[in-house]
């Protein structure tokens, strides 16, 4: 257990208004390491949702009133005291997510480098002047926040998700309905505690969670709520997509995957297998962007299965706080039956397990890290994302044709490629068809590029200078009779 105090940030109501609430009914967080329960937290539904939707409003426009800087100074302050908290933050998702504790201190500071960027993005959204077609007239660009969102974040990241969303919509001068899992709401409400901290304004930050459906019909069907971002499934995404179309909300959508992961026959193979366990394994398997499908070349496939096992049996399954663990349990029984009848499926099929395949003498959601060779695309994993800690190796021999095999899904969010031919990296990211494509790399994710997918994986993008965007209206000015 934590020996790591977190209970100053600990906070179980719902937040609008500036004030935390109670309510009725409560529902348990379930630490997914013994099946404890960590805390009780406000459940809400329409009536909590449509208030924080009200305080959101009302903060609107003496947010937006604000300048650039002065918003920049606090999310500045947001970011100091992010970074002053980390431990505290990091064992509190640890405690209610379940990844080892050196991953939770590392998704600290991810998160606090979404606040830190967009505070200062906020001072640089620039509009344009265009060269007129009318002598005695001039156009001009404004940009202008879109007003109040909401952002609807995940599990797996609870803290990284909630930043990557609000930091970049507070800067652009919107205000903020958040509503988190209900798996993981214990670190959202700890960001926005410290968020009150550093002075941001009441109104300008609330969160809600307890009944999703009651919830979200609130945000896609009010009016007011300008824009929905959304981190979760495929099916989820699309239910919302068609919901918003009423209102004409903007959307951004970071929905699923099913990430290839290419080693060519010129690969440096030590450098693949490293990049494959930085990918596969972090969070246990449960990333939207980890490795769903190793295609490895041929000439080198024994070599590389092989030297991943041996890397793969050095992973240590446990408890998160206890030292020198390196995977963690699933997030709950629903996620470790489908990691089993994935497993059991390829196995069926004529899968070989190299390591792995089973669970562990310690019971709860844990399941050994896992690597399949002689995998092929009529098993489910070839199609479904696993969502776990099982890495599904496949053969190829044609440049072409592993390009074609990648693309043979209907996500698009991430891929991987192994080479040294500086004319094949060109080609074959060129001929991915996915939103982020890493090269040589296990891992992509940064707050100074843009993230997102592209088909069944979403649209928009987070991070970077164009994540800003994401919150912003384009306003076209043409001012005559000059």
């Amino acid at each position: 257990m934590s020996q790591i105090d977190y209970s100053a940030i600990l906070k179980t109501g719902a937040y609008y208004n500036g004030v935390w609430h109670t309510t009725a009914k409560t529902y348990p967080i379930i630490n997914p390491a013994n099946g404890q329960t960590v805390a009780e937290v406000a459940y809400c539904g329409a009536a909590e949702a449509k208030s924080a939707v009200d305080s959101a409003e009302n903060a609107l426009s003496s947010w937006q009133a604000m300048t650039a800087k002065m918003r920049s100074n606090l999310l500045k302050k947001w970011f100091d005291l992010i970074i002053k908290n980390q431990s505290a933050l990091a064992a509190l998702l640890v405690t209610e997510q379940g990844k080892p504790l050196s991953e939770g201190m590392g998704e600290v500071l991810y998160a606090a480098s979404f606040v830190e960027w967009f505070a200062e993005e906020a001072k640089r959204i620039y509009g344009d002047v265009i060269p007129s077609h009318k002598g005695d007239a001039r156009i001009m660009v404004l940009k202008q926040p879109v007003g109040v969102i909401a952002a609807i974040t995940p599990w797996n990241f609870p803290l990284a998700m909630l930043t990557r969303k609000i930091a970049p919509a507070l800067a652009a001068g919107c205000t903020a309905v958040i509503k988190p899992s209900e798996e993981t709401p214990l670190s959202a409400h700890a960001l926005v505690h410290l968020a009150q901290e550093a002075g941001i304004p009441e109104g300008v930050l609330n969160v809600v969670s307890g009944n999703a459906p009651e919830i979200g019909q609130v945000f896609t069907s009010d009016k007011r709520v300008r824009k929905i971002s959304f981190t979760g499934s495929t099916k989820t995404g699309k239910y919302l997509y068609s919901q918003c179309a009423e209102t004409m909300k903007k959307m951004s959508l970071e929905l699923g995957g099913n990430a290839a992961f290419i080693v060519f026959d010129d690969a440096d193979i030590d450098a693949a297998i490293a990049g494959a366990m930085a990918s596969k394994f972090r969070n246990t398997g449960q990333t939207c962007v980890c490795v769903n499908r190793f295609f490895i070349h041929d000439s080198v496939y024994e070599k590389f299965v092989t030297g991943l096992a041996t890397e793969v049996n050095k992973l240590i399954v446990g408890d998160a706080f206890t030292p020198n663990v390196t995977q963690g349990p699933l997030i709950n029984e629903m996620a470790l039956a489908k990691v089993k009848r994935h497993v059991e499926d390829a196995l069926n099929k004529g899968a070989r397990a190299l390591t792995g395949a089973k669970q562990p003498n310690l019971g709860g959601t844990y399941f050994e890290p896992t690597v399949l060779a002689d995998a092929h695309i009529d098993m489910e994993m070839s199609q479904e994302e696993t969502f776990g800690p099982i890495a599904a190796c496949y053969r190829f021999t044609d440049e072409d044709d592993v390009i074609k095999q990648a693309n043979a899904t209907d996500f698009g969010l991430s891929s991987y490629f192994y080479t040294r031919d500086v004319g094949r990296a060109w080609r074959v990211a060129e001929a991915l068809e996915c939103g982020m494509i890493a090269v040589n790399e296990g891992m992509l994710s940064t707050e100074i590029a843009p993230f997102g997918g592209i088909k069944d994986s979403g649209l928009g993008r987070e991070g970077s200078k164009y994540g800003i965007e994401e919150y912003l209206n384009i306003k076209y000015v043409l001012m005559g009779g000059i």
